[in-house]
């Protein structure tokens, strides 16, 4: 634990942790976790005790938490009733980093990678918190650290003192076909939107593909830029502001140094390839993935329609970043995977759980969402269509104030 330290007005202590590579063999190979502690100035309660924690499990996978420079959004609203916990989820940030793991075989790689999914996250938690001393905490889980969430209440719930979820109600009992099958359809109603606010770049899209069929065009990684790796520019589509992104990403003239750099700064898969590699996996829900949106992409899109936020084996060819996990994505594709929830110790929660499920999320389809939601004891719901998917980003403050008035009652003002 580092010394506390100022950063504008937030006070930061720095936490490292070693904890397990596989926490079924914990006298085996370590790794390291890394959690920065963010807690108002003042730091005590109105009675003098420390604030109790709020950890927070970022989206993903693959992806450190956020770097805060100044209490606002969500951040602002949770400064007043407790400290925040950062949490860099193992693999990424200054956590033990996973690259592209060279020198390893396939199969190594593979067997290291297992190890990177909500269950393992949630198992880090719990050894940090006894580490800490502390007997229940409060977790907020955006997005896929909303699956860790639930993944927590299933497991571990005996660590938890309140928990809060936005975007992030994850399929439990439901096939990663069915997952991907839901999703395609929330991806080509996004599309629609999107050519409906757009037309002019139905054309224009359109010419863009048959230039990239017939001619060579290298991003500035040296990577080709392909059809189908194009199409993928729609995964920011269900974000807020996403269909402003690409029209003015689109607006830009073709191969232009603008036009490949912007295209190249949308894929993340060279900074984080722990996101590509696990993707599928943290829907595998004590099943196989067996490349479940590739099988289940639609046969009736059109080229012109751009794909979300799947992950697909052809990836791992096309971008240099990613073919040194190419055999181990391949044999993770193929691997039976424990199971991420137990349905029968989420409708006996007592832990109080508040969620925010946004009605046109493009990444956690809503129905399903909505199924958890009444699977899990002591949930309160908050379904709205004012956000998309990144509420908790947009307009956070106003977000996580709601959810901590459904379970804590609104502040007496009075």
């Amino acid at each position: 634990m580092s010394q506390p330290y100022r950063l504008a007005d937030l006070l930061l202590t720095d936490h490292e942790f070693t904890v397990p590579l596989d926490h079924a063999h914990p006298q085996g190979p370590q790794i390291q976790i890394f959690a920065r502690e963010v807690a108002d100035p003042e730091g005590l309660t109105s009675g003098g005790a420390q604030k109790p924690f709020l950890v927070y499990f970022q989206g993903g996978p693959g992806f450190e938490a956020a770097r805060p420079t100044e209490a606002s959004g969500w951040m602002k609203r949770a400064l007043k009733d407790y400290r925040v916990l950062l949490l860099d989820q193992r693999g990424t940030g200054r956590s033990t980093p996973v690259g592209t793991l060279p020198g390893l075989s396939a199969e190594e790689q593979a067997a290291y990678l297992r190890h990177f999914r909500a269950d393992a996250i949630v198992r880090d938690a719990e050894l940090i918190r006894q580490t800490l001393g502390v007997d229940t905490w409060s977790v907020l889980g955006q997005s896929f650290g909303g699956f860790c969430v639930v993944t927590y209440l299933s497991f571990a719930p005996e660590g938890l003192r309140e928990a809060f979820i936005t975007g992030g109600l994850p399929p439990v009992g439901r096939s990663t076909e069915e997952v991907y099958r839901a999703t395609y359809q929330r991806v080509a109603a996004r599309n629609r939107r999107f050519y409906a606010r757009h037309p002019q770049h139905l054309e224009t899209v359109r010419a863009i593909h048959q230039r990239l069929n017939s001619e060579e065009v290298r991003l500035p990684s040296g990577d080709r830029l392909t059809s189908r790796r194009f199409r993928q520019l729609g995964m920011g589509l269900g974000m807020q502001r996403g269909l402003e992104r690409l029209h003015y990403l689109l607006d830009q003239p073709f191969g232009s140094s603008a036009f490949l750099h912007d295209i190249e700064a949308e894929f993340s898969f060279a900074r984080n390839p722990l996101y590509a590699a696990v993707h599928e996996a943290c829907y595998a829900d004590g099943v196989t993935s067996s490349w479940a949106a590739q099988r289940e992409f639609p046969s009736t899109f059109p080229e012109e329609w751009f794909t979300g936020e799947m992950v697909y084996p052809w990836m791992f060819e096309e971008s240099a970043a990613l073919r040194p996990l190419a055999g181990a994505a391949e044999l993770l594709a193929h691997e039976p995977w424990p199971k991420l929830y137990d349905a029968d110790r989420l409708r006996a929660n007592t832990v109080p759980v508040a969620a925010a499920v946004y009605a046109n999320d493009m990444y956690v389809e809503r129905a399903f969402s909505e199924e958890t939601a009444a699977l899990i004891g002591n949930m309160r719901l908050w379904l709205t269509n004012e956000y998309e998917h990144n509420g908790l980003g947009i307009d956070g403050e106003r977000v996580l104030g709601r959810l901590i008035d459904l379970i804590k009652g609104p502040a007496d003002d009075s």
